[in-house]
């Protein structure tokens, strides 16, 4: 029952879903509590591709054939996980884009990281994040829509599992007023790490199991790659995290993994 609880905390804390009322008082709130409910992130990312794959799926089937409806399957799952997730990983990025865009020293980039205006360099971020996303899950979905569900499964997946690694290997170096998260990111601990685990190895092996290992291996390593890469970056230019990496990350990976899936089809 402990573990239902801090996945209906993480549910509440990384969706637009409500949980009020009792259950709200039943799953209750304490830092230990939010610490625990990161190793369900990966089952949060499984829900969330879930509900990308089966608006996607719906419309490949409805739509009339035509070359448009691959990438209106694209849009409108996309549309839909932005919904869910109320756009939190896509802010972060925009913000760290803003932040480390202009090559400002740690303090300043921090400091830009917290404005929640948006500048230049985080519109661009978006636009190109979006244009990269739509791109390759219409390419995916003109090839084969069981790929694009199970790519969409995958890529939700494996996105909120590497963040986790970021925590684990890298120090908070958010201010005290973005106090909400910061107790998700003091520490993680190994069995935290072996739940997010085993959510991400539930998802890897199903989608083995219906498009094969080397559907799976393709895209497991590009988005590994994204996480190094965006590991080296925080660590060079702010010697750690904040949330707002978290989600660029989470995107970043995201990307990583449809490009993965496109490749090995």
């Amino acid at each position: 029952m402990n573990a239902v609880r801090h996945y209906l905390l993480a549910l509440q804390f990384f969706t637009r879903v409500p949980v009020t009322g009792r259950l709200a008082g039943w799953v209750g709130y304490s830092p230990a509590l939010l610490r625990a409910s990161a190793a369900h992130f990966p089952g949060i990312g499984l829900l969330v591709g879930l509900l990308a794959a089966g608006v996607a799926w719906v419309l490949l089937a409805w739509l009339p054939p035509g070359p448009f409806a691959p990438f209106v399957a694209a849009v409108f799952s996309t549309i839909a996980t932005v919904l869910f997730t109320g756009a939190l990983h896509e802010d972060g990025l925009a913000d760290v884009a803003d932040g480390l865009g202009s090559y400002a020293d740690r303090r300043r980039a921090l400091e830009i990281m917290k404005d929640s205006r948006i500048g230049a360099f985080g519109a661009m971020a978006l636009v190109l994040a979006f244009s990269a996303k739509l791109g390759l899950l219409a390419l995916i979905a003109s090839h084969d829509a069981g790929a694009l569900a199970a790519g969409l499964v995958l890529a939700h997946v494996l996105s909120r599992a590497w963040p986790l690694l970021l925590i684990h290997w890298l120090p908070y170096v958010g201010e005290a007023d973005g106090v909400k998260a910061k107790p998700m990111a003091d520490a993680i601990s190994g069995s935290t790490l072996a739940v997010a685990a085993t959510w991400t190895l539930l998802a890897a092996a199903g989608v083995a199991w219906l498009q094969g290992v080397v559907f799976l291996m393709v895209p497991l390593l590009l988005s590994a790659l994204a996480l190094l890469a965006m590991l080296r970056l925080f660590a060079r230019r702010l010697q750690g995290f904040t949330g707002d990496c978290l989600g660029a990350t989470q995107q970043v990976c995201e990307i990583g993994c449809y490009l993965g899936v496109a490749l090995a089809l």
